[in-house]
């Protein structure tokens, strides 16, 4: 790892810890996002085995889940919140960011038109920092007219949309795409408490879906078009897939 400089100014001011700042601009790290409502978590457990595995992966360390408890809810305190959105970052050194805001709205998402772009994300079994490639694209798609963008291969296998999982219906099961993504926590939740399968799905396949749905940390919405093909919002599948999610038991900090 390259040694941090002794001195960094921000705006002409002198950081109080180099060595700290040092490490939260080299890009390098990654992070988990997280809704707490009353103090709980769904999927917490989830959450910390996924930054203990990707700490060991990058950092060649474990990550003590105790000790993030105690960071998420010092700062959760610090901030006067029992309800926010909190995100979990870890960079080299094992140095450890709480950032706490306001909590996503827990009403189901609108819904979405996405396009496609050809790129997947590198080391995309992390949730990890520099993801200068999705957002770029994301944001090229909202100037474009559409919600967010959608990766894909290059012979057009989907994986994942920029800041999503998405999942498609057939009539009989829930399908996730099986090409390399981030699993989420949402879906990590979701896959088994619906009827779910893997495999993979081409945009050659999107005709032959009946709906779509995204999930991430902060929203479960339908899809309603990806690039041309359009899908209607099947009320009864959007129904069963949040009453799935709200079965999920909170997990105390």
């Amino acid at each position: 790892m390259t040694t941090p400089p002794p001195h960094i100014e921000i705006d002409g001011t002198p950081a109080a810890e180099p060595a700290l700042l040092a490490a939260l601009l080299t890009g390098f790290g990654h992070f988990t996002a997280m809704q707490v409502r009353d103090g709980r978590v769904k999927g917490l457990a989830l959450h910390l085995d996924r930054l203990d595995r990707s700490t060991r992966e990058l950092f060649d360390r474990e990550l003590d889940g105790k000790q993030v408890r105690e960071l998420i809810t010092g700062a959760l305190a610090n901030a006067g919140r029992r309800d926010a959105s909190v995100r979990v970052y870890v960079y080299p050194g094992i140095r450890t960011v709480v950032t706490v805001a306001d909590p996503a709205p827990d009403a189901p998402g609108a819904p979405q038109r996405l396009t496609t772009i050809d790129y997947w994300r590198p080391a995309p079994h992390i949730k990890h920092l520099g993801g200068f490639g999705q957002t770029y694209h994301g944001e090229a798609a909202r100037r474009a007219g559409f919600d967010d963008a959608l990766l894909t291969s290059p012979y057009g296998e989907i994986a994942e949309g920029a800041v999503t999982n998405i999942a498609f219906w057939d009539g009989t099961s829930v399908v996730w795409p099986s090409a390399p993504c981030l699993t989420g926590i949402t879906m990590a939740l979701l896959e088994p408490r619906l009827e779910s399968v893997r495999r993979p799905v081409t945009l050659a396949d999107l005709p032959g879906f009946r709906a779509a749905f995204v999930t991430n940390s902060r929203t479960i919405a339908p899809v309603t078009a990806i690039d041309e093909v359009t899908f209607a919002v099947d009320e009864e599948l959007m129904e069963r897939v949040f009453a799935a999610y709200g079965a999920v038991e909170g997990e105390t900090l």
